[in-house]
């Protein structure tokens, strides 16, 4: 008997779990979670590259390279979501940064040309400091929201003056296109 070809829901199942068995369901990792894998290894790797060429320069390298992770996954986003539209990113914030409670957002406006919005929870701050490397929370995390709303749409633009992880009792968003 010969094998039928797979369909759609068979090959977007093997990509995702490397494994055709359609009775295994795809891995869903929350944003959070994923951070929680990263955090360790990329700790471990500025902190060592911060005893060879020093915490600055080890620091500036981890920043680039978030950045430039973060851009890219903004444009994967903005794809993914037909376009890089403030109603676009607001959707992007409530179903993905806050999927499993991982953030307490208080949207303050949305319009075409501006997003604004508080954060007054976080549980990325929460797991940097329980993993024991808040320090590094703002590099590895907060530091993505730039370059990822530039890669989002390059015509976005953020202004924030304060995170929780750096000691702020919130987070204020402040999107707009020019």
């Amino acid at each position: 008997m010969t094998p039928s070809a797979p369909n759609s829901k068979e090959t977007a199942m093997t990509s995702l779990t490397g494994n055709p068995d359609r009775t295994t369901a795809p891995c869903e990792v929350s944003h959070l979670l994923r951070r929680e894998i990263q955090a360790p290894i990329a700790a471990a790797l500025i902190r060592e590259f911060a005893r060879t060429i020093g915490e600055d320069r080890a620091l500036e390298i981890a920043a680039a390279a978030v950045s430039a992770d973060a851009e890219a996954a903004g444009r994967e986003a903005a794809a993914r979501l037909g376009g890089g539209s403030l109603a676009g990113l607001g959707r992007l914030v409530h179903e993905v940064w806050s999927a499993r409670d991982a953030m307490t957002v208080r949207f303050l406006e949305s319009t075409e040309c501006s997003l604004s919005f508080d954060v007054t929870r976080c549980a990325y701050a929460d797991l940097y400091e329980r993993l024991g490397m808040r320090e590094l929370g703002f590099c590895l995390s907060c530091s993505r929201d730039e370059p990822f709303a530039r890669g989002f749409n390059p015509r976005l633009r953020l202004v924030r003056t304060r995170t929780i992880m750096q000691g702020a009792s919130s987070c204020d968003f402040r999107f707009s296109m020019d």
